[in-house]
């Protein structure tokens, strides 16, 4: 790494496929599955040919709940990855896999889906204490996958388990149609009350009504949401490995950094910096 402040992608999902990795549903009604390997080599290619030095990996929804392929390229590449997994919230034994995952293949935090689940609450189960309480006395991490209306699981979550570092995925969706008050996004903004809350402000492309750089519909709820939680508690993120990005609708990832060293003309050199990798060398544990 050179002395330029560090750039770090704090979402990238990466992938194999069988036999070297197991392909499948994670979430009820989920059918996706990918025809081509997304490997880690594919990833650290894309992160070398764009000066990113390092990835959060986070297990996708079609790889199931084992994480190992996710994990061990973890601990494969140290120096530029860090992993977080899957648990099944409706398992009553998930406690004892957050500790496996975390004791014996160091993955330091679990995504969970609440709108993945219609009929219940996921993240309110009682039968789910025991593993949140378990991955707060290992410090961990959580990331929550969700829209507005699942806003007070996650409010009811951050302020019980205060020894989590709790995030927000994809800004918790907010629409251009919200505007212009963004009275729909008001409880996911109310959030930043919660002092282990931040923020990944990314999938802005996907989210606006406009196919030109730099999306400026978004940019208003974006303000909103860095004024909200500060420029210590936001992160940047991004998607997929490799020719994946654009395979899925996403940006490539040239143009994901040209979108925030360009189209986010209103930050100073230092608040971008915090943005694009030094909040996230302060959250996840890279030694």
């Amino acid at each position: 790494m050179s002395a330029r402040p560090p750039v770090v992608d704090t979402h990238v999902h990466i992938w194999e496929m069988p036999p070297i990795a197991p392909i499948g549903p994670s979430a009820p009604n989920f059918t996706s599955k990918p025809k081509a390997h997304g490997n880690a080599e594919l990833q650290l290619a894309d992160m070398d040919s764009n000066g990113v030095d390092k990835t959060v990996l986070v297990q996708t929804s079609f790889s199931t709940w084992d994480n190992e392929y996710v994990a061990a390229s973890a601990i494969k590449y140290p120096d530029r990855f860090v992993s977080m997994g899957l648990v099944d919230p409706m398992n009553d034994k998930n406690a004892e896999q957050a500790v496996y995952w975390m004791d014996e293949r160091k993955m330091q935090g679990f995504r969970f889906h609440p709108q993945y689940y219609s009929e219940v609450d996921i993240l309110l189960r009682p039968e789910n204490d025991a593993m949140f309480e378990a991955i707060e006395q290992r410090e961990g991490i959580v990331q929550v996958h969700n829209r507005p209306e699942h806003a007070h699981q996650f409010d009811y979550v951050a302020g019980k388990y205060p020894g989590i570092t709790w995030l927000i995925d994809h800004m918790m969706y907010p629409e251009p149609n919200m505007a212009p008050d963004w009275a729909a996004y008001k409880p996911v903004l109310a959030l930043a009350k919660h002092d282990n809350v931040l923020m990944k402000i990314s999938d802005i492309h996907n989210r606006s009504e406009s196919d030109e750089h730099p999306f400026s519909d978004m940019h208003d709820v974006i303000k909103m949401a860095m004024d909200a939680f500060g420029i210590d508690n936001v992160m940047w993120g991004t998607g997929y490995p490799g020719y994946h990005r654009v395979e899925h609708g996403w940006l490539s990832l040239a143009d994901e950094l040209k979108l925030v060293r360009e189209g986010f003309d209103w930050l100073t050199e230092e608040e971008r910096d915090k943005y694009l990798g030094g909040n996230a060398m302060r959250v996840w544990d890279w030694s």
